[in-house]
């Protein structure tokens, strides 16, 4: 089961670390709720926090959504516990994300110069593309192999055709650069680097109904990830920037 670390205030007569079993739109949690106040030691948080980490492990948890700008991961490594992944969500919004971002640059989309680079042709990197070539009028693959048959179907499906091979030059010039893998000597402005969990990602939304059932104060990104990944959030129910809606 995936664990969840989450602040709260001190109360008195309350325990500094609790640890409970929690339900987020069906989803179960082994959550472990640590007092962390305005005038709270470091050193208090240190220890509480790796009390947390040593009875989440001891429910068999080993990856844990956090708080936002959470900086206590040595304590929760002590046992094993890693925070969740985001980049099955990364890859999963990428073509909408690379929407948003020519939106809020002032690029038009559908005239848009796009290219997608990946050390191997994936699912996720077809779906991408896919997606990308059914809005925007230039597509760039850099794939090492597999790109030919997928040119064939795209253009046999859709009518719609890929550049291949791209040169360097050519992805640095791209209007938008999407990294499935780090690519040397390669460097373009509006770059989504989606194998950097580092990297911050766009604003994502829910549904309003949904959006009041998530706790607060969550890392946003590694809390989606685990419910999509779940099946607890249908496709489209992820809406980058507020107004496109994620597969």
């Amino acid at each position: 089961m995936i664990g969840m670390l989450i602040w709260k205030e001190p109360g008195k007569r309350e325990k500094a670390v609790t640890v409970k079993e929690r339900s987020i739109l069906r989803a179960r949690f082994w959550c472990a709720e640590v007092q962390c106040g305005r005038k709270t030691p470091e050193a208090v948080l240190r220890r509480r926090v790796t009390a947390a980490g040593k009875r989440l492990r001891k429910q068999g948890v080993t990856q844990v959504v956090l708080p936002e700008g959470f900086a206590y991961g040595p304590q929760l490594e002590k046992w094993g516990l890693h925070p969740v992944s985001t980049q099955s969500l990364r890859q999963a919004i990428a073509a909408d994300w690379v929407h948003w971002l020519l939106a809020e640059q002032g690029v038009l989309t559908a005239g848009a110069k796009v290219a997608v680079s990946a050390a191997r042709l994936t699912g996720e990197v077809a779906w991408t593309v896919t997606e990308l070539s059914l809005r925007h009028r230039y597509v760039l693959l850099d794939v090492p192999r597999g790109g030919e048959e997928l040119c064939r179907q795209l253009r046999r499906e859709y009518g719609v055709s890929l550049l291949l091979d791209p040169s360097n030059e050519q992805l640095e010039e791209a209007d938008a650069l999407v990294l499935f893998d780090a690519r040397e000597n390669c460097r373009n402005r509006r770059s989504l680097p989606l194998y950097d969990e580092a990297a911050p990602l766009p604003p994502l939304l829910l549904p309003p109904a949904l959006e009041e059932k998530l706790p607060k104060g969550c890392d946003r990104g590694q809390l989606l990830a685990v419910l999509r990944e779940q099946g607890v959030l249908r496709p489209g129910q992820i809406t980058v920037g507020g107004g496109i809606s994620a597969k």
